[in-house]
């Protein structure tokens, strides 16, 4: 088990009570899909599962460490060192290149080395996702697939144990859509990389091993997708 989120509330002012007791367990090397109608806690669940939203009550045990019992500073070093993060808005810094939007959380992160250690690191994750022709364009000169798999290299960049993943096809076509989550899913496949990922879209959902649905703050019944076997 990688991830236990247990009795996890969430509100905010209002008051919106917008996660109610969530019970949740996700195992290392587990591709999981989290869906549910607009408003149903996806996003809030996701980000309190990687550390970057403090739940009302609950705790988040993550890789044996409880989340939430962590300094802000050793919750931000885990999620720099053990989390990778993917969004809907890519979040590429506009002024960086895609190699150095990619190597920037290893240049924040402690004892990092040498930057042309780094560039060498950051170029073969390019290289595997198919941009190492594009490593020294910026983000406006690269198409959304692109920036998105830039995001996507960036998430890897410090060899995280999950990649935690908010509509990451939600700006793109489908096509490059599909291009973006086989490349999660090969990434989970080559390398065990766990990945969890709130989605609206159906196809997406269906390509994983398991599929949470929510619903009003809390979860419904876990259905297991039949693309995958459940390991």
């Amino acid at each position: 088990m990688l991830i236990e989120a247990v009795n996890i509330h969430k509100l905010y002012p209002g008051p919106l009570h917008v996660l109610k007791g969530v019970d949740l367990t996700i195992d290392a090397g587990e591709v999981v899909a989290i869906v549910g109608p607009s408003g149903a806690g996806k996003s809030t669940l996701l980000h309190i599962l990687g550390g970057l939203d403090v739940p009302k009550e609950g705790q988040v045990m993550f890789n044996g460490q409880d989340l939430y019992g962590l300094s802000d500073i050793k919750r931000a070093q885990a999620r720099n060192t053990d989390m990778g993060f993917v969004f809907q808005s890519y979040h590429l810094l506009p002024e960086l290149t895609a190699l150095e939007n990619v190597i920037l959380p290893a240049m924040i992160k402690e004892n990092s080395g040498k930057t042309s250690k780094l560039e060498f690191a950051g170029l073969k994750l390019l290289e595997q996702l198919g941009l190492e022709a594009r490593s020294s364009h910026r983000p406006n000169q690269l198409s959304g697939g692109e920036q998105q798999r830039v995001a996507i290299a960036r998430a890897l960049m410090n060899g995280p144990k999950v990649v935690f993943c908010d509509e990451p096809t939600g700006n793109l076509d489908s096509v490059s859509g599909q291009v973006v989550m086989n490349t999660l899913l090969g990434l989970n496949a080559t390398h065990g990389v766990t990945v969890v990922i709130v989605t609206h879209d159906e196809k997406i959902a269906l390509r994983t091993q398991r599929v949470i649905a929510m619903k009003d703050g809390s979860l419904e019944l876990p259905i297991l997708s039949p693309a995958m076997p459940s390991k």
